[in-house]
This record gives structure tokens, C-alpha cells and sequence, in this order.
């Protein structure tokens, strides 16, 4: 087995992660890390993959490329050389959500708070929902000290930004 890493991007539309799962499952590929988003009307999806003996990242950037749902896409295969395991700074030990209205540099803001309790961000979505009015972040971090500290900094900022912060422990 040798490792990949898989990188698609392409229009949204209904059924595509089925139809990429079940040919990766088709070709024995067993899925490790992987995500999928919207982005707009466009769709990512990232997986890093265990893949069979005989079976080349070339040939798998063939195999999904060819079908249907990826006809628009942009699909990259390339070997995965780091570690496929996650570190003590993959351990997701908070869950915040910061919502309000769209504020510039509010997404840097807070990532420096993360950066200054040496505190890792595992997971980050932001979503604009424009008919609300709503732009909103989670964050999945792994917070290794001070984390009531690191926490009320973080509510701080999002509340000099008129945003409302609710921070969960996983």
C-alpha cells in the first residue's frame, strides 16, 4: 500500500461525494482524512487515501477524472509523503463558532488568537448566508494549555467585532 492524496474541484451538484467514494472504494482505496465543502456553487472534496500495490496516483487521477460527475472537475492524485497520522496537536479539544455580520480580516483576527495560545486549528469553515445577513466560523482547534484563557481571548475579539462566540469543549 503507498498513500495519496486526493484534490478535486469542481461544479456542485447532488451525488458527486457518492460518486467519488464509490469509485475509490471500486478501486480498493481506503479513505483516511478527507472533507468535502461547498464553495459557492463550487464543491471540494480532499481525502488522503490509502491505495493498493499495482495502482499508481496517475491512474487514479485518470479513473475519477473519467467520470461523469467530474466532467468540469480539476482532479489531483499525488503522493502523500507526511504522516498520515495526526500528532497531539490533532487532537480536537474545542469547538467555537463565532457568528455576526461579514467583518474584513475577521478570520486573520482570530486565527492570531489561536497562533498566540500556541493553540492548532484542526478544522476551519466559514460561511457567508447572505439573506441572513450571517457570516459564520467554526473552528475545531486543539488548545495544549491556558485554554479558559484562550478561550476568553478569543470571545474578546469577536465581541470588539460585535460577533457572538460560543466555544463548546469536545
Amino acid at each position: 500500500m503507498s498513500t495519496v492524496v486526493i484534490a478535486i474541484f469542481c461544479p456542485d451538484q447532488t451525488g458527486l461525494v457518492a460518486a467519488i467514494t464509490g469509485r475509490l472504494f471500486e478501486i480498493g482505496a481506503n479513505l483516511g482524512d478527507s472533507s468535502f465543502s461547498m464553495l459557492g456553487s463550487g464543491a471540494e472534496f480532499t481525502s488522503v487515501c490509502d491505495i493498493p500495490d499495482g495502482i499508481g496516483p496517475a491512474e487514479i487521477q485518470a479513473d475519477l477524472a473519467a467520470l461523469p460527475e467530474l466532467a468540469r472537475a480539476q482532479v489531483s492524485v499525488r503522493p502523500f509523503e507526511l504522516d498520515a497520522a495526526h500528532g497531539p496537536s490533532g487532537r480536537v479539544t474545542h469547538r467555537i463558532v463565532v457568528s455576526g455580520g461579514d467583518r474584513p480580516g475577521l478570520i486573520a483576527r482570530l486565527s492570531e488568537v489561536f497562533g498566540q495560545f500556541r493553540a492548532n486549528i484542526v478544522r476551519m469553515e466559514a460561511q457567508r448566508i447572505p439573506e441572513q445577513g450571517l457570516y459564520i466560523t467554526r473552528f475545531a482547534v486543539a488548545i495544549p494549555e491556558r485554554a479558559e484563557a484562550c478561550l476568553a481571548t478569543v470571545a474578546n475579539t469577536a465581541g470588539e467585532l460585535n460577533l457572538s462566540c460560543h466555544a463548546e469543549q469536545a
